[in-house]
């Protein structure tokens, strides 16, 4: 003789499978915030690093503005995109001895989730002294 199912067993058939969907979804979602703020962090991080390689470059004596603000553009290109390199200016500042490069590039965002808006991120470096 088989023995019968409870009313409570036959009341929690099935529910492991609804479990797991509004986990899974849960974890998709938390997965998402995540690989966005890594990807954020990522292109902020290169951005800056470029802008700062670009300020060092433009720093140099025998170099101008214009070869800094190259350098920091093709290393922006290479690493993540050319849209993150649209907008690059570098300002020379002869009394403080400072170059800065200051680059403005778009939040990276993946779909519709997350910041959207233009960081403005700056590299500086000192000017040798031709001397």
């Amino acid at each position: 003789m088989r023995p019968r199912r409870t009313p409570a067993r036959r009341a929690d058939a099935g529910n492991a499978v609804a479990e797991f969907v509004l986990v899974a979804a849960l974890l998709s979602l938390v997965f998402a915030a995540v690989l966005q703020i890594v990807l954020a962090i990522h292109v902020r991080n290169t951005v800056t690093d470029s802008a700062l390689a670009g300020a060092r470059h433009a720093s140099l004596v025998g170099h101008t503005p214009d070869q800094g603000a190259e350098v920091a553009r093709e290393l922006i290109t290479t690493a993540i995109s050319p849209s993150y390199a649209e907008d690059i200016t570098v300002e020379e500042d002869h009394e403080a001895g400072l170059v800065t490069v200051t680059i403005r590039t778009p939040v990276p965002v993946v779909g519709f989730l997350g910041p959207s808006g233009v960081w403005e991120l700056r590299g500086r470096a000192l000017m040798e002294d031709p001397s």
